[in-house]
C-alpha cells in the first residue's frame, strides 16, 4: 500500500512517535489527521507538517470524542486509509501502594483508548480496506515491577489485536501489532529521570530489550509497516528476539531470575514514587490534568 494520496488518522499525534509518525507518512504523501489532548502541540506539529495535515482535539477514553475526531477527519478528506491507535500514558506503582485510580486510568487509555479508537475507525477503514496499527510495545510480554498497569493494557491491546484482525481480515482490512522498545520519548527520558530503579533495570535486561531508539527511526519502521500491512512491527528490528523468546521470559525459570533481586529493588522502587509525590512522569501528568479539565467544563455545561 503506497501512502501516497492515502488519510493517515493518528491518536496521540501531539509528540513523540505519534507526531514523528504524522511527518513520516505526509512525506511519503499521506493526508494526516493528529488527534489529542494538546491543543497548541497538535497545532504545532500539524504546522510542521503543512496543508496536508488536520489536527483535532481528543480524548481517547471518550466514546463520543473519538467519533467527533474521526467525523473531523472524514469530513476534511473524505475518508480514512489507515489507523494508528498510538494515544497512551505510563504510570508508576506497585500493586500494594499504586494509586488505583492511575492504574485504571492507565489501562482505559491505553487498551480502552486503543478500543474506542478501532471502533470509530472501522467504518472508513472498512469502506477503503485499509489498515489499523495499535502501538502495543514490547511491554506487551515482558512486564516490569512497578509499571504493572502500562505491562496489562499493552498485553490487552495485543490480544485486541489479534481478535479484531480475525473478524475484519477476511474483509480486506490488515491490523498489525506494533512493538516498539525504548524510544526516545519524553515519557522514556522522564522515566528514567524520575526513578534509579527503573533505570538499573533496564541496565540489566540483555540486549536488544536495553537498547534506546530514535523516534525518527521509530516513525519510518511504523511507515514501512503501513505501506506492508504487517501484521507486527519490531522496533528495533531485533526486539522480536524478545516476542519469539516471551515463553522463556515469562516461564518460572525466567520470573526468578528477574525476581532475584526484587526484595531490593521494589521496596527502593515504592520509596521513590513516595518521594516522587506522584505516579507518573510530567507529560502523564498534563495529560491527565487536561482530560479531568474537559470532563469537568463539560459537567458545567451539562448543570
Amino acid at each position: 500500500m503506497d501512502l501516497q494520496g492515502k488519510v493517515v488518522f493518528i491518536t496521540g499525534g501531539a509528540r513523540g512517535i505519534g507526531a514523528a509518525v504524522g511527518v513520516e507518512s505526509a512525506r511519503r504523501g499521506a493526508n494526516v489527521a493528529l488527534a489529542g489532548l494538546e491543543p497548541d502541540q497538535l497545532a504545532a506539529t500539524a504546522e510542521r507538517i503543512g496543508p496536508a495535515a488536520h489536527h483535532v482535539e481528543c480524548d481517547v477514553t471518550d466514546l463520543e470524542s473519538v467519533q467527533a475526531a474521526v467525523a473531523s477527519t472524514v469530513e476534511r478528506f473524505g475518508g480514512i486509509d489507515v489507523v494508528l491507535a498510538n494515544a497512551g500514558i505510563g504510570t508508576y506503582g506497585t500493586a500494594e501502594k499504586g494509586d488505583p485510580e492511575a492504574w485504571l486510568r492507565t489501562v482505559d487509555v491505553n487498551l480502552g483508548g486503543a478500543y474506542r479508537t478501532i471502533y470509530a475507525t472501522l467504518p472508513s477503514v472498512l469502506e477503503r480496506r485499509g489498515y489499523i496499527g495499535v502501538v502495543c510495545s514490547i511491554a506487551s510480554f515482558a512486564p516490569l515491577a512497578g509499571m504493572s498497569s502500562y505491562g496489562a493494557s499493552k498485553a490487552g491491546a495485543e490480544s485486541l489485536v489479534r481478535a479484531v484482525r480475525q473478524e475484519v481480515g477476511f474483509r480486506g482490512v490488515d491490523v498489525g501489532a506494533i512493538h516498539p522498545s525504548w524510544i526516545d520519548t519524553d515519557l522514556v527520558r522522564e522515566s528514567e529521570h524520575d526513578l534509579a530503579s527503573f533505570r538499573e533495570a533496564r541496565a540489566q535486561m540483555p540486549w536488544p530489550m536495553k537498547s534506546t531508539t530514535s523516534v525518527d527511526v521509530c516513525a519510518r519502521a511504523i511507515a514501512d509497516g503501513f505501506e506492508q500491512r504487517k501484521a507486527r512491527v519490531f522496533v528495533p528490528r531485533a526486539a522480536a528476539l524478545a516476542y519469539w523468546l516471551r515463553t522463556l521470559i515469562t516461564s518460572g525459570a525466567g520470573e526468578r531470575l528477574t525476581a532475584a533481586d526484587s526484595a531490593e529493588r521494589v521496596p527502593q522502587m515504592e520509596r521513590e514514587i513516595a518521594e516522587l509525590g506522584r505516579v507518573g512522569s510530567e507529560r502523564t501528568t498534563a495529560i491527565n490534568d487536561l482530560s479531568r479539565e474537559s470532563d469537568a467544563a463539560e459537567s458545567a455545561e451539562v448543570k
